[in-house]
């Protein structure tokens, strides 16, 4: 009895992570900006928007941030590119493989980061985190807050 309980957990669990890993992504969901009026963070339920004014050219900050958010580990372009002024990234988690997706682009002088889960209700913080790291990373190319 044990055993068949275990095997039956062994094979949801299996069942859920393959989920996971392989549900269909529109692009078309993901690849977009939230309106904004100024610089500032805001916490959103299951993700996290940053909006910093930008003090070079749009196509420095964006080629500036595609080399930090290509270099951050288990991280893909899924849509965009920087000539086209938008790019979406997929960023999975270690363990599981929870995707969450990061759009970045501009807004007039604005640089809009908008990181948010797929899955769930709470990403613990982590676009958060991701988000604030790309910034650092940025330097002078943003204004702080």
């Amino acid at each position: 009895m044990i055993n068949r309980i275990f095997l039956i957990l062994i094979v949801i669990t299996l069942g859920l992570w393959l989920f996971v890993r392989f549900a269909p992504q529109t692009v078309a969901q993901w690849h977009r900006l939230p309106n904004v009026e100024g610089p500032g963070d805001t916490s959103t339920t299951g993700g996290f928007l940053a909006v910093r004014k930008m003090t070079v050219p749009r196509q420095e900050v964006l080629a500036a941030l595609d080399s930090v958010a290509g270099a951050t580990p288990r991280t893909d372009v899924m849509a965009g590119s920087i000539a086209e002024g938008l790019i979406t990234y997929q960023t999975r988690s270690k363990l599981w493989g929870f995707p969450d997706h990061t759009t970045i682009g501009t807004q007039g002088d604005l640089l809009i980061i908008h990181g948010r889960l797929r899955f769930g209700q709470s990403d613990l913080g982590v676009n958060k985190a991701r988000i604030q790291a790309w910034l650092v990373a940025l330097g002078p190319l943003t204004e702080p807050l």
